[in-house]
């Protein structure tokens, strides 16, 4: 971690999961002893409206009560999005942009013209092919865990495991668990 606080802000659409996979990494990371924040910034409350989430995630307590203006990481969870917000607004070159997409990173670096490491990943065709549905979250968590092991990947898979079980039912819970993999493995970073 190149700051005290890491910090990841996601960028999605209501209903895409961008708040829960925010909350859940928070939670993961919670069980591991670490300090968190994790919330949800968004206008009128819609389906398909652009929405931001924002995880925080320290060794030390956390004091700050803000949105993530500096991220470590950005995540998109809609790449429509890329063309509408500045998705890369304090994110400098030693960050992390994870986006999904079936468009190349050097694509994806001419629309935003960030010069930092850009990472894509089909998160839409995984959960498509694993969920029935393009609920990208867990696909996208699978990605941001590749790319920063920033919380233990067995805890994460467990925490992400009896959270869904508990509110969508086991099959459902194993389907996003296995999305989570699945993009996990798939990413390169």
């Amino acid at each position: 971690m190149s700051k005290e606080i890491f910090e990841i802000r996601f960028h999605g659409r209501g209903g895409q999961g961008a708040k829960t996979a925010a909350a859940l990494l928070a939670e993961a990371a919670i069980e591991q002893g670490k300090y968190v924040q994790s919330f949800p910034e968004y206008g009128a409350e819609r389906q398909g409206a652009p929405v931001k989430a924002f995880t925080r995630i320290s060794e030390k307590p956390i004091y700050l009560h803000s949105g993530v203006t500096n991220p470590n990481v950005v995540v998109v969870v809609d790449q429509t999005l890329l063309k509408s917000i500045p998705v890369t607004e304090g994110l400098d070159e030693t960050g992390l942009l994870i986006v999904n997409t079936n468009d190349t990173a050097e694509s994806v670096k001419n629309m935003v013209g960030f010069n930092g490491k850009i990472i894509i990943i089909d998160a839409t065709k995984i959960a498509l092919e694993e969920l029935g549905r393009a609920i990208t979250n867990t696909a996208m968590l699978g990605a941001v865990e590749k790319a920063t092991n920033i919380v233990d990947f067995e805890a994460l898979k467990s925490h992400m495991l009896k959270h869904f079980e508990y509110h969508l039912g086991k099959d459902l819970a194993e389907k996003n668990v296995n999305a989570f993999e699945r993009a996990y493995n798939e990413v390169k970073v």
